[in-house]
């Protein structure tokens, strides 16, 4: 029969760790099932689960945001984007709209969408005005816009792109003096479409050990007692306890796509800076569509001294795994999910919003 979650973790529990384990998990999927499950309670007090870098509306430039909201309220274009990035502050005086939410309260034409294909109906239906589709994401979310492209889009659509690789930001981990982890649970969406391969420099480079997890509690226990029963045994490797989904190889068809539509080029990550080879970019042939090409003048240099972290906020570090959301002083006072100082308690997928919803209370009252 196949194991439970009770199961795996009485296994995990009967582990002769003699040390304290940090395990990352990247993905904020995972992050949230974590917490909604209360798998940190359940597993020993030696165990801890770091939530790393796996929330693509946390990591989006501030100075994207913030063009974003300039090409909205000045450009007179219709402007749409994924829910979450609607109520992404910027660094503007309280004055000023300080999101896309509040530049479409102040009359900006701007619209939430699901998906790129309800960006192309909209551009399609609005032939007499510009459309311009801001997306953040990661490679699941990329790779469907990919194939927008390649499929065809209308000649008044053009793409904001703020899309990074999620490899980079651990590589970038784990070359630095203080990685601050022991092991790393890697993302199943993530591996499903570039393949568990993607993740195998972890065990080859870095010798840690390595699971991919699904999205279930039984999926991430199985992955967690996996690179624990690795690093007590010594032998490091690529484990894919997501065997349903993830295929070696991945999905070749959105590589492909990928490949033919966007450059992969070093990108800025808010609050952390630029990583090699972290983000996406349309290629020479969709140039006509981008965005930054087609309106110019909204972007400055300047804009980028100002497009860290606001004051106090400490999602950079959260995000890098270097601390807990509730360490961020900021944490269920100043920052709640209605009133957001940072981006990681606006996005499901953000570490802050994900503890502040399951309950986790602000520092000063623990």
């Amino acid at each position: 029969m196949p194991l439970t979650a009770q199961d795996w973790l009485t296994k995990i529990k009967a582990l002769p760790l003699v040390r304290g384990v940090r395990i990352m998990n990247v993905c904020g999927g995972h992050e949230r099932s974590i917490t909604m499950a209360g798998l940190r309670a359940a597993l020993p007090s030696n165990i801890e689960l770091i939530p790393g870098p796996g929330c693509p509306v946390c990591v989006c430039p501030e100075e994207d945001v913030y063009l974003a909201m300039q090409l909205a309220l000045h450009a007179g274009v219709i402007l749409v984007a994924f829910g979450d990035m609607l109520r992404v502050p910027v660094n503007v005086p309280k004055s000023e709209p300080r999101s896309l939410e509040q530049a479409k309260a102040a009359g900006a034409d701007i619209r939430p969408v699901s998906s790129p294909q309800e960006a192309v109906r909209i551009a399609r239906e609005n032939p007499e005005r510009q459309v311009v589709f801001f997306v953040a994401g990661f490679e699941t979310t990329t790779a469907p816009v990919a194939a927008m492209l390649l499929e065809g889009i209308p000649d008044n659509l053009f793409l904001l792109l703020s899309c990074r690789l999620t490899w980079p930001a651990v590589a970038m981990l784990l070359d630095s003096e203080t990685p601050g982890f022991d092991a790393l649970v890697a993302p199943g969406h993530v591996a499903t479409v570039m393949g568990p391969e993607e993740w195998s420099f972890v065990v080859e480079q870095h010798h840690m050990p390595a699971a991919v997890a699904g999205f279930t509690p039984l999926s991430l226990l199985a992955a967690i007692y996996s690179v624990l029963r690795q690093l007590l045994e010594g032998k490091q490797f690529l484990d894919n306890c997501y065997p349903e989904v993830v295929r070696p190889g991945g999905n070749a068809t959105a590589q492909k796509q990928l490949k033919q539509a966007l450059d992969v080029v070093d990108a800025n990550w808010r609050g952390i800076g630029i990583i090699p080879v972290s983000g996406f970019a349309l290629n020479a042939q969709f140039a006509a569509h981008d965005a930054r090409r087609q309106f110019t003048g909204y972007e400055t240099e300047g804009r980028k001294r100002v497009g860290e972290m606001p004051p106090g906020c400490d999602c950079a570090r959260v995000v890098l795994g270097k601390i807990y959301p509730n360490e961020c002083k900021l944490f269920g006072t100043a920052c709640t999910p209605r009133t957001p100082v940072g981006p990681c308690m606006v996005s499901d997928e953000g570490a802050c919003r994900i503890w502040r919803a399951s309950g986790v209370k602000a520092p000063s009252a623990i």
